[in-house]
């Protein structure tokens, strides 16, 4: 993986909590070798309250963000309800292996709070599909992200300690990573919101790592 040059630069996690979804990515944005930017965006939100997280391609990221916040847009208008995380990830999984002659080079996250209750999907650049149940890592740091996530995930976590979870994967994984980025960005999605944590926050509890 850490050789593929679209994934190069990029860890992001998403977390299953008892009360919502945590949604994290570090901030480096690397062409090649060369650090483009130290504060890229990674995590876009879709709809009030489901946020998508990117790995890859930058541009094919964001050519998926504005066709998918379309669409779920014209599915709130003409049902009268927000399109559920599922219905999201299958638009997506369709959008993607449409493209499979000229793929996007993108590794995708979508999480956030339906009818439902809390819901993590994972994509592949082909339109693969997986729900997550537990916890994911995506991108050249996942390995090291998931050493973390695996010994320190448990059922009913809350949303809190997904962030703190969250944060220590990514530090970890951006210790070991030297494509990962500097910045962490973490949002957390429950029924009532979808809301970016402050940097200081972040700052702070990582901090407490070391």
């Amino acid at each position: 993986m850490d050789n593929d040059k679209h994934l190069k630069g990029t860890t992001t996690v998403g977390i299953v909590c008892s009360d919502g979804v945590v949604l994290a990515t570090e901030q480096r944005a690397t062409m090649g070798n060369f650090i483009a930017s130290k504060t890229a965006k990674k995590i876009y939100q879709i709809d009030d309250l489901v946020g998508m997280t990117t790995a890859g391609s930058v541009g094919d990221a964001q050519q998926i963000v504005r066709v998918i916040s379309v669409e779920s847009k014209l599915f709130k208008m003409r049902r009268q309800e927000s399109v559920t995380i599922k219905g999201i990830a299958t638009l997506l999984s369709n959008l993607l292996s449409g493209q499979r002659y000229y793929p996007l080079m993108v590794q995708l996250l979508i999480g956030g709070f339906d009818k439902n209750g809390p819901a993590v999907y994972s994509l592949d650049a082909l339109g693969g599909k997986i729900e997550e149940t537990k916890a994911v890592a995506t991108g050249s740091g996942s390995p090291m992200a998931y050493g973390v996530l695996e010994d320190r995930y448990k059922d009913d976590m809350t949303v809190e300690e997904g962030v703190d979870l969250a944060i220590r994967a990514l530090h970890n994984a951006m210790k070991r990573d030297s494509a990962s980025g500097e910045g962490i960005d973490v949002v957390v999605i429950t029924k009532d919101k979808y809301e970016r944590l402050d940097q200081e926050e972040v700052k702070k509890k990582r901090e407490a790592l070391n």
